[in-house]
Formats: C-alpha cells, sequence, structure tokens
C-alpha cells in the first residue's frame, strides 16, 4: 500500500473535494491538497475565500485510515506557513457528526452557529483555529508572520 501527498493536481483535488461536501462551486481560486493510496485519491482538502488573514478549509475523506500525519501536517503548512493567515476556519454541518468530531480532533474550535445556513435549512457550525494554537506546525513557526 503506497499513500503520497498530492500538490501538483489542485483543481482535480478541489472538484474531488466539492463533490464530497456539497460545495457546488468553490471558486476560481480554491487551492486542493490531496492524499493518494495506490494511486487514487482517499481524502482531499480544499481552500478557498483567501483574505490574507484568514482562509476557509473544506476536508473530504473517502478512507480515514489511510490518513497520515504527514498529509495533515501539509494541509496546516499551507495556510498558516505557505499564505501566512494567522486563521483557518471550517463550516460543518450541525447533522454531520463525524465531521465536527474530525474537526475538534485536528484542534479547531467550535466558535458559533450559522442559523438555517443549508439549503436545506440545517445549521453550519463555525469551527476556526488560531496559527498560535495549532499543533501541526512547529513551536517557532507560531509566532511568524
Amino acid at each position: 500500500m503506497t499513500r503520497k501527498v498530492v500538490f501538483d493536481r489542485s483543481a482535480e483535488v478541489v472538484q474531488w473535494v466539492a463533490d464530497r461536501v456539497d460545495e457546488a462551486h468553490m471558486g476560481d481560486d480554491a487551492r486542493g491538497i490531496g492524499l493518494e493510496q495506490d494511486g487514487v485519491l482517499v481524502a482531499g482538502v480544499a481552500f478557498n475565500r483567501y483574505t490574507e488573514t484568514d482562509i476557509h478549509m473544506h476536508v473530504a475523506i473517502d478512507k480515514p485510515r489511510a490518513i497520515t500525519k504527514e498529509f495533515v501536517t501539509c494541509c496546516f503548512t499551507f495556510p498558516f506557513i505557505q499564505l501566512g493567515v494567522n486563521r483557518v476556519t471550517g463550516l460543518v454541518r450541525s447533522d454531520n457528526l463525524p465531521a465536527q468530531r474530525l474537526d475538534e480532533h485536528l484542534g479547531f474550535k467550535r466558535e458559533g452557529l450559522i442559523r438555517q445556513a443549508c439549503d436545506d435549512g440545517t445549521d453550519l457550525i463555525v469551527y476556526g483555529m488560531l496559527r498560535s494554537e495549532c499543533r501541526w506546525i512547529k513551536e517557532e513557526q507560531k509566532d511568524e508572520n
């Protein structure tokens, strides 16, 4: 079983994630990082709504057991180190308990609720992570601007 972090197929990863998180259009500036297992995408993270201080993160996983520490580290290094944002925002449907558990396991903090924000009237939970809170980047990188 061969696993590999994929950086060079951003548009493909963004579409793969969008198809799984019901996000019809992520925007032309969206970027993606994928995880392949035996040549097949099994996880992906898409980033959009970049504002220089914040970026939105969307996560899709087909095979949770395939996730590697390297993949997760890359997914947080991109926004916090490469782009230099101070926070990452995640929006999760209130009826998606596995996604809520994943965000909390990764270190996101529940910050609020956007009521009836989904097409079907479901609420969205706002999760956020500050660079200073991220355990996936090195301590000395937490204070860099």
